[in-house]
């Protein structure tokens, strides 16, 4: 194979797709990928001709110039393809097989991986805990917004459809188990959500979607989205979900008016650090409003689901200590109420079977509820464009034309 085309990052704002390098089972040198991971023999893992790869929140942080990722970076940690080449150390995944690969790295012999911390495993980032394909910070490995990407540690991170046909039937639906319905899952299971619960997720982009959908699978008896823009609100409506526009004020009264009292039982917050203010502050970024909001209208004894994405270096934030990560928190609040608080990666392998059965046996339409919209790999930087303005859609990249004709 000669080249392989790919979704790069070329400063804020900007991104193009390009012709790299067809993927071996050998790290090369590039931009992002760690020194120490140069050179790094990969022959436990697998080739893949990418079926879909999605566009993330996540990766629109790293588009807004608002990460320290550098320029040449290749994009794409949401990856779901066809093993087209195996490498010389995989026993059980065969050329031919159709995977979801979970966006986090993972080992599966280190101890965070042995004990289901997949998100944080010790071995595949020399900087620090955790990884994940074309992100910043994350060891370098190569992203899979591409038309074939390199998958390490295949007969441990791969999932299996189990039939070929049944799966490209679902195939926008089983799409969202790389990450976003397992993200959006975990911050309900970490909220404590379940049956008659009711919870207040801030944010109606994909992953809080996601949560809203998983919240609903998981029994809650009433579930209330907030946020900003009126086509994101509309589409959780679309699904049967309860919406606070926060641009009119802070959600607390809103939420009165839906459940007679101004708490829940459970918060979740799919914003992260680019949070804008309620009410009049709604122009402007506050990254801590979201949490803050959380804790004020969460129940005592309650739980916060972290799902959104907060980083250690912000080039473009508000103020010197948001820059570093440091964001004004009200602790005290959090701690008097008893609550708890659970952040970071989600750890994919410990949800996406379950999630991957309740989709094949039609308990559940995350495609419908995220608005999923396949768009060839070219269009990628429109994709980039309407996302970044607020399309109420999670778009899903086509490398090869296989969405079209499923």
């Amino acid at each position: 194979m000669a080249g392989n085309k790919a979704v790069t990052y070329l400063g804020p704002g900007k991104v193009e797709v390009a012709t790299i390098d067809y993927p071996t089972f050998s790290m090369k040198d590039g931009p992002g990928v760690h020194q120490a991971n140069v050179g790094r023999e990969t022959h436990h893992g697998v080739i893949l001709k990418n079926v879909a790869t999605n566009i993330c929140g996540s990766d629109q942080h790293m588009v807004r110039g608002r990460t320290t990722a550098p320029e040449g970076l290749v994009l794409g940690h949401e990856i779901t393809g066809e093993v087209v080449e195996v490498g010389r150390d995989v026993e059980f995944i065969k050329e031919g097989d159709l995977v979801s690969v979970p966006f986090n790295i993972a080992c599966g012999r280190c101890r965070n991986c042995k004990e289901g911390k997949t998100g944080i495993c010790l071995n595949v980032n020399p900087d620090r805990p955790g990884s994940a394909y074309g992100y910043v910070d994350m060891g370098g490995w190569v992203g899979g917004q591409a038309e074939y990407v390199m998958v390490p540690y295949a007969d441990w991170n791969l999932l299996k459809f189990p039939d070929r046909d049944q799966a490209m039937e679902k195939i926008l639906d089983l799409a969202m188990l790389s990450d976003i319905f397992p993200t959006g899952f975990h911050g309900c299971v970490t909220a404590g959500v379940g049956v008659g619960s009711t919870v207040y997720i801030a944010g109606a982009g994909p992953v809080g979607l996601a949560a809203a959908a998983s919240a609903r699978l998981l029994g809650a008896a009433v579930v209330i989205v907030g946020d900003l823009n009126a086509d994101r609100l509309e589409q959780a409506r679309s699904f049967g979900c309860e919406t606070v526009d926060v641009s009119k004020g802070d959600p607390k009264e809103q939420i009165a008016e839906i459940l007679g009292v101004p708490e829940v039982d459970c918060g979740v917050d799919a914003v992260g650090f680019e949070a804008r203010g309620h009410g009049r502050e709604a122009a402007d970024e506050h990254p801590a409003t979201v949490l803050n909001s959380l804790m004020d209208i969460t129940a005592a004894g309650g739980a916060l689901g972290i799902p959104g994405l907060y980083v250690t270096g912000d080039p473009g934030a508000a103020d010197e200590a948001a820059r570093h990560g440091s964001l004004s928190i009200r602790i005290g609040l959090g701690w008097a109420k008893s609550h708890a608080f659970t952040t970071g990666q989600c750890p994919v392998m410990r949800y996406h079977r379950r999630l991957m059965m309740a989709i094949l046996h039609d308990r559940v339409h995350i495609a419908k509820a995220v608005n999923a919209t396949p768009i060839p790999l070219a269009e990628a930087p429109r994709g980039y464009q309407e996302f970044d303005r607020g399309a109420a859609r999670k778009y899903v990249l086509d490398p090869h034309g296989l969405l079209t004709t499923a």
